[in-house]
C-alpha cells in the first residue's frame, strides 16, 4: 500500500534493485514498470512485453486483485513474471527499471510523470496529459530539468499517413488553411447510479484517490471509467477521447495557442450523474485561422471504426464518422480520420484529390519512445506538444464552467487576461501528500 509516509518518505523496492540505475544503452533489454493495469495499461503492457527488446519488470495498481491475472498473462507473452505492487514509490525506486508506462486515471498522469523523471525513469504516458493546465506545464518542467523522454499516448503523432498528411499540407496542397472543424461523437448511454459503500479489500482507495478530495468508495468513481465525467478526475470526453483529435487538428495546422476560446455545452440527453457537458462546442480563433470542437455523447448513427478496417485499405463512410477532421484550405478540403482510418482530399470542383490509407499506430508510437531512449532523442509525442494539446481542452472546458463567456488567452503566460475566475480552473486544490510541488 502506498502510504501517506511512504508516499512522503520514499519506500524500499518490493524487487530486487540494482546498486546503480543502468542508463538505457547498457544491455539489450529495457526493463520497464506499468502502473495502472486495468484498462489501456494492460494492453500497453501487452505491446511492451510482446518486443524482443524489453521486459516489463513490474506492474503497479492499487487493486492488487488485478495482479495474478495480469502478470499470468504478461508472464504468457514475455516468458518471465513480473512483479507486482500497489505501491508506486517502490515501484520507482527499483534503479533497475528505465521507463515508467503510466495508464493511470488522468488526475494522476501529472504527479506519477513528475515523481517518475525525479526517479530517473523515462516516461511513456497516456493521454490526456494532465488534469489541469497548470500541472501539465509542471510535466514539462519535469522531464526537461531531468532529462527524460517522455512521450503521450497520441499515437498518431507516430502513423506514417499522419506523416504523409502533414507534409502534403505543409507543402501547400490545401492553399491557406482558415477553418478545421474537429469531431467527437459517440453514442456513450447513461451512466449507472450507485451508493457509497466500503471499500474492496485488495483496494488502496486513498491512493487512488490521490490529488483529489476524500471520499468514501464508491464504484461509479471507480470501475469502467465512468470517473472520465468528474471533474474530481478528469474532463469528459473532450480531453479522454478529442484530444486524440485536437492534437491531431493542431499538428497539421501548425498552430500552438489560441488567442481567444468560447465554449458553448451542457448535459442536454443524458440524465445520468455526469458532471461534464453531453454536447460541447469549443471555437478556438487564431490570428488567421478558426478552429472548432464538436462533441457529444448521445448520437448511435455516428460511428469509431473497427480496427479491421484502420487496417486495411478502406476508408470510413466520411459523413457519419464520429472521429473525423475536416481541414478546409483556400483550395483544397482534406478529410482526416485517427487512428489509421486514412485521408482523402477533395478539389475545388469536388472531384477526389490525393489520399493516404492508414494503419493503427501503438506499435510504431512504442518503437519511436524506445528508439529516444537509446539516442535521447525528442519523442513523436514530445509532453511539450502533449501538454499544448491538452492545453486546447483544458480552455474549453474552463470557458464552459465560467458560463460560456468567451476568453481571452496569454499564451506566453499560459493564463487568461484579466479573469481571475477562469485562471483559478487552471489549476486545483491538491490534497496532501499528492500534491504536485511548484518547483519539480
Amino acid at each position: 500500500m502506498l502510504t501517506r509516509r511512504s508516499f512522503v518518505a520514499g519506500a524500499a523496492c518490493a524487487a530486487a534493485a540494482a546498486s546503480a540505475r543502468r542508463a538505457a544503452g547498457a544491455n539489450d533489454r529495457i526493463r520497464i514498470g506499468v502502473v495502472g493495469v486495468r484498462g489501456r495499461g494492460s494492453a500497453l503492457a501487452h505491446e511492451f512485453a510482446s518486443r524482443a527488446d524489453v521486459e516489463v519488470a513490474c506492474i503497479c495498481d492499487v487493486d492488487s486483485r488485478l495482479f495474478e491475472q495480469r502478470a499470468a498473462a504478461i508472464e504468457k507473452v514475455q516468458k518471465k513474471k513480473p512483479a507486482a505492487v500497489q505501491d508506486l514509490r517502490a515501484m520507482l525506486d527499483d534503479k533497475s527499471l528505465d521507463a515508467a508506462v503510466i495508464a493511470t486515471p488522468d488526475h494522476w498522469h501529472a504527479l506519477a510523470t513528475i515523481l517518475a523523471c525525479q526517479a530517473g525513469k523515462d516516461v511513456y504516458v497516456e493521454k490526456p496529459a494532465s488534469h489541469n493546465a497548470w500541472e501539465g506545464r509542471k510535466m514539462v518542467e519535469a522531464a526537461r530539468k531531468y532529462a527524460r523522454v517522455v512521450q503521450l499516448g497520441t499515437q498518431c503523432r507516430s502513423a506514417p499517413y499522419a506523416k504523409g498528411a502533414l507534409e502534403y499540407i505543409k507543402g501547400g496542397g490545401l492553399g491557406k488553411v482558415r477553418f478545421v472543424r474537429v469531431y467527437n461523437m459517440k453514442d456513450r448511454g447513461a451512466l449507472s447510479d450507485a451508493p457509497d459503500g466500503d471499500t474492496p479489500a485488495g483496494v488502496d482507495y486513498d491512493t487512488w484517490l490521490g490529488p483529489a478530495p476524500a471520499r468514501r468508495f464508491n464504484p461509479n468513481h471507480f470501475y469502467g471509467g465512468t470517473w472520465n465525467w468528474k471533474w474530481e478526475y478528469s474532463g469528459g470526453d473532450i480531453i479522454n477521447d478529442g484530444v486524440h483529435q485536437l492534437d491531431l487538428a493542431r499538428w497539421l495546422s501548425g498552430t500552438r495557442y489560441p488567442r481567444a476560446v468560447t465554449c458553448a455545452a451542457g448535459v442536454f440527453q443524458l440524465a445520468d450523474k455526469q458532471a461534464t457537458p453531453d454536447t460541447q462546442i469549443v471555437t478556438y480563433e487564431y490570428d488567421d485561422m478558426l478552429m472548432t470542437f464538436e462533441m457529444t455523447l448521445w448520437t448511435p448513427y455516428m460511428r469509431k471504426s473497427a480496427g479491421e478496417q484502420r487496417d486495411a485499405d478502406v476508408f470510413p463512410f466520411w459523413q457519419l464518422d464520429a472521429t473525423k477532421i475536416e481541414i478546409y484550405g483556400s483550395d483544397r478540403i482534406m478529410v482526416f480520420g485517427r487512428h489509421g482510418d486514412g485521408w482523402q482530399v477533395w478539389n475545388k470542383d469536388g472531384t477526389p484529390g490525393p489520399f493516404g490509407h492508414g494503419r493503427q499506430s501503438t506499435a510504431p508510437h512504442i518503437q519511436n519512445f524506445i528508439e529516444c531512449m537509446w539516442n535521447r532523442a525528442r519523442p513523436a509525442a514530445d509532453i511539450e506538444e502533449g501538454h499544448l494539446s491538452t492545453f486546447l481542452c483544458h480552455l474549453g472546458n474552463i470557458s464552459h464552467r465560467v458560463g460560456g463567456r468567451r476568453l481571452v488567452l496569454d499564451g506566453d503566460k499560459e493564463m487568461f487576461v484579466n479573469d481571475a475566475e477562469a485562471n483559478a480552473l487552471l489549476t486545483r486544490t491538491y490534497r496532501p501528500p499528492y500534491v504536485v510541488p511548484e518547483t519539480v
